[in-house]
């Protein structure tokens, strides 16, 4: 970089603000911190910043300080505490860059920051594929023959196994390499904020649309845009989705002229895509239009033969990154890994590692270490069947079906502190039935937990 951008970050918690000085430092930026969004107004004031990072406790509205830096058009990170879908569309609408929740998802933010400033520094291989095994090389090999095209890829896999990797792969080798890669996850937004993210909107489209927003298409242009869980994006969005990629060119929400855009599609799904059609889920013609270089990453347990090189993988790179001396893991903790179940593949794994690199206090992992559980984890049905220990059926005597399916809806959430995709794969509906559901939950009565 040929200058030294200013950021201003303001956080109550003394650890998230040097947690983030930290990663802002790596783009080479000047940091002016803060503890208020008072020091931060006044920091905004003095010199304009290149980017605002701000962080809200639980309770806290971002909103005031959104309207008041709104004509200063620089870029906000809201951080928030607070589990609220409609402070994070307000948000959104209001002018922030993105609405992300605590605690901090250093990942993310760290491509977030990518987009801004132009740059990734990571650490080494944190973007590396690992595997030995024979049928990854060839997905690899072919991975790297249809990089330097411009066709479009669908790339199918259960969650965890590494879709990202493989589309960073294609950008980082094709002659988009130089441009934005942009990555949005179509389950992770609420419908009425999807399309305003994937194709902007114009100053007034709809309340609180204070100016133009550019949208993520416009944002890749002449880079590689990951349409992460595609499936997930509902079906009338689909088909803007599929003139999009005919046309060439994207209708912002309020706009009336199309504004043309050169991107690379590269399309993820842990679904099976029949069955989504079936159910008129997906639309066929779009699958057409994006499955035109498929790539299916095989589950963990297909490739049990990765697990030790991925274990020492992991082992050094949290070594290098929380100080750690772990040489290794002891043969019957090696032996308790490769034995493991692992429904959450290569994420879960590395999560196993992470933990034990930081609870070993010898040189080598051993399996109590592992902190992995002594029977294989239960299938979704077997879980569905312990859901009578949560609410006692008795409790639902003469009460609606409708309400009862609410409230299992809503335990089921608690369960998994959140997570739509698990709490989903338990449920036995997909992750956009469930965002309906709650989407209409809301639209009835104020919800008692929202994820």
């Amino acid at each position: 970089m040929t200058s030294t951008p200013q950021s201003v970050i303001f956080a109550s918690d003394p650890g998230i603000r040097a947690t983030l000085t930290r990663m802002l430092e790596e783009w080479n930026c000047t940091i002016r911190p803060g503890q208020t969004e008072a020091e931060a107004l006044q920091l905004i004031r003095s010199l304009p910043p290149r980017l605002v990072v701000g962080v809200w406790k639980e309770g806290e509205d971002p909103l005031p300080f959104l309207t008041q830096t709104a004509g200063n058009r620089i870029p906000v990170l809201v951080i928030s505490g607070s589990v609220d879908v409609n402070l994070a569309v307000a948000c959104i609408r209001a002018g922030a860059l993105d609405f992300m929740l605590l605690p901090l998802e250093e990942a993310r933010i760290r491509r977030l920051f990518a987009q801004i400033f132009g740059e990734r520094p990571e650490a080494p291989g944190a973007c590396a594929i690992v595997s030995q095994d024979p049928g990854m090389q060839r997905l690899m090999d072919l991975t790297l023959r249809v990089a330097a095209s411009r066709a479009p890829v669908f790339i199918q896999g259960e969650s965890g196994t590494g879709k990202e990797l493989f589309a960073r792969m294609i950008h980082e080798n094709s002659p988009r390499k130089q441009g934005p890669f942009v990555a949005i996850n179509c389950a992770a937004l609420p419908e009425n904020l999807l399309e305003s993210e994937l194709f902007g909107h114009e100053k007034g489209a709809f309340t609180g649309a204070a100016f133009r927003k550019e949208g993520k298409f416009e944002m890749a242009h002449g880079g590689t845009l990951l349409l992460d869980e595609v499936t997930e994006m509902p079906v009338h969005l689909q088909a803007k989705l599929l003139r999009v990629l005919q046309e060439g060119a994207v209708d912002r929400v309020g706009g009336n002229r199309p504004v043309r855009v050169d991107v690379r599609i590269v399309a993820t799904t842990n679904r099976d895509l029949r069955v989504a059609m079936e159910e008129g889920e997906f639309r066929e013609d779009l699958y057409h239009r994006l499955n035109t270089i498929p790539l299916r990453i095989p589950p963990l347990r297909d490739r049990r033969g990765d697990i030790p090189l991925l274990a020492r993988f992991f082992i050094q790179k949290y070594n290098a990154e929380d100080g750690r001396g772990v040489k290794g893991l002891t043969q019957s903790a090696l032996d308790r890994l490769t034995s493991g179940t692992f429904t959450g593949n290569v994420r879960e794994l590395e999560n196993v590692i992470r933990r034990a690199v930081l609870l070993c206090d010898g040189v080598e992992i051993r399996p109590e270490d592992l902190l992995l559980e002594d029977n294989p984890r239960p299938s979704a049905a077997s879980e569905a069947e312990q859901t009578s220990d949560w609410i006692l059926p008795e409790t639902f005597l003469d009460v609606p079906l409708k309400e009862v399916e609410r409230q299992m809806i809503f335990h089921t959430l608690k369960r998994f502190d959140g997570n739509r995709t698990h709490a989903a794969q338990l449920l036995g509906i997909s992750v956009r039935t469930l965002r309906n559901k709650l989407n209409e939950y809301r639209d009835q009565s104020d919800l008692s937990f929202e994820a």
